[in-house]
């Protein structure tokens, strides 16, 4: 098979892992794409469906204050996960296009090094945020009990960011590698330990949201020990040389940079969303909140999919494969459309137990009713921006999707909340799902013209 890289100056890797070959670069596109976007779903929905019931406990603790500070503590380490996420997006991307070029060896010796930046940029960024909850939390319009709360949780959950910074790592080589269920096996652990500790924790221990916290914790050490468990076998480990710091940083890192700043423009658009929320009173924050906690459960194979097609596009870019890569869109799309018509059908059959569920009050029932019923449409339009990012950013084209994203978050949200939000709670979801039609259009244009340019040996690993 052709290499990525003919200069002959280069010298040769030599290939002595016993990894099995890249497995994506032959066989049905559409099945990898559901094999490996429903397993990492699956996953995904066990953690964020933790997430929800954790939600639920600490709503029948029949405190507002308490429910408004999950809001408010989740937005910001929304920003936290955003910048794991990244640099994740970016070890996959680098290590499945060396898979699918054969250059195992070189793949492990990259993934080595770039973890321990990885973990230490995480470290760092838990402290600042640890350290600055306060300020931070204020600046979101939290105050009073919820700001104290919310601080509370932060300071307990934010030093463990590195945790789930390298479970999170460690499952992307997983996929990398096309081991879809041993993947999903490190999230499904996290999301156990969650759903055994949980009640034991809030209800049992009397610890109400510091024992939200704690499990939290637990949950991301039981993560990080899972990735190391299931990734044995596939020699993508090795003791980190000093020599590979520097160009595994540069090299996974012009991937993983704009895709930081990518995925940071999502959480900062709901920012400015909890913020407009916050004018409106505890019971509307509430509200935002439920459905923050609804969108991952529900559209859990859309965001798989950002990370399972990922892989797939990569090894094919590797092995030269272009019109491999545009089936992997195409597949990625029709999954996306699937997806949103189903769920739309279950949560307007369901919105009235939910409602009931999250004990939900005035406004809160509006938001999340009109949701369900009706917005969850504008959610086919976030799927395409999604799957539009991962191919800027296994392509070649990273800053693409950052364009696209920041463009979401600032011309897509913060006029179309703005004037919306004159019209109240209800307004501000409706300015911010108008916003992303626009922008989750141009983007998947934009990817299948990107494909089209590609030419064998463009990218290169």
């Amino acid at each position: 098979m052709p290499q990525p890289d003919d200069d002959p100056k280069k010298p040769s890797i030599p290939d002595d892992s016993p990894v099995r070959p890249a497995r994506f670069v032959h066989g049905s596109i559409m099945r990898h794409v559901v094999t490996m976007a429903g397993t990492g779903a699956i996953g995904l929905m066990a953690v964020f469906a933790v997430d929800l019931l954790n939600y639920g406990y600490i709503s029948h603790l029949h405190d507002k204050t308490l429910t408004a500070a999950i809001a408010f503590a989740t937005a910001v380490s929304y920003v936290q996960v955003s910048v794991s996420i990244g640099m994740t997006i970016g070890l996959g991307a680098c290590t499945g296009r060396l898979i699918g070029a054969r250059q195992h060896a070189e793949a492990r010796r990259m993934a080595s090094a770039f973890l321990v930046v990885m973990v230490a940029i995480a470290a760092v960024l838990g402290l600042v945020t640890a350290t600055f909850a306060m300020p931070l939390l204020g600046l979101l319009g939290a105050h009073g009990e919820a700001q104290q709360h919310a601080a509370t949780f932060l300071h307990i959950v934010s030093p463990a960011l590195p945790l789930v910074c390298l479970g999170m790592a460690l499952s992307s080589l997983l996929r990398a590698v096309g081991d879809a269920k041993r993947s999903m096996r490190v999230t499904l652990t996290g999301a156990v330990v969650s759903a055994c500790l949980d009640p034991v924790m809030i209800f049992g221990l009397h610890l109400g949201l510091e024992g939200a916290a704690i499990s939290t914790v637990l949950a991301r050490l039981a993560i990080a020990a899972s990735g190391f468990l299931n990734l044995r076998g596939h020699a993508m480990l090795e003791w980190p040389e000093r020599s590979a710091f520097g160009p595994s940083t540069r090299l996974i890192g012009g991937i993983a940079v704009p895709a930081i700043a990518t995925n940071l423009a999502t959480p900062t658009g709901a920012l400015f969303v909890t913020h407009a929320m916050a004018r409106f009173g505890l019971n509307a924050v509430s509200g935002q909140a439920t459905i923050d906690r609804i969108v991952p459960v529900a559209f859990s194979l859309v965001f798989a999919l950002t990370g399972s097609v990922g892989p797939i596009m990569a090894q094919n870019l590797g092995a030269r494969q272009i019109h491999r890569v545009q089936e992997a869109l195409l597949a990625a799309l029709k999954l996306t459309a699937l997806c949103v018509g189903v769920t739309w059908l279950i949560l307007a059959a369901t919105h009235s137990y939910i409602i009931q569920l999250f004990e939900l009050q005035g406004v809160g029932v509006d938001i999340v009713r009109l949701f369900c019923c009706w917005l969850v449409l504008s959610y086919m339009f976030v799927g395409l921006l999604f799957v539009a990012n991962t191919a800027f950013n296994n392509l070649g084209h990273p800053f693409y999707s950052t364009g696209f994203n920041w463009g979401r978050a600032t011309l897509g949200t913060i006029p179309f909340v703005w004037f919306g939000s004159a019209y109240g709670p209800v307004g501000i979801l409706v300015g911010q799902s108008l916003g992303v039609v626009l922008f989750g259009s141009l983007a998947v244009v934009t990817a299948f013209r990107v494909i089209r340019k590609l030419e064998p040996g463009i990218v290169k690993p």
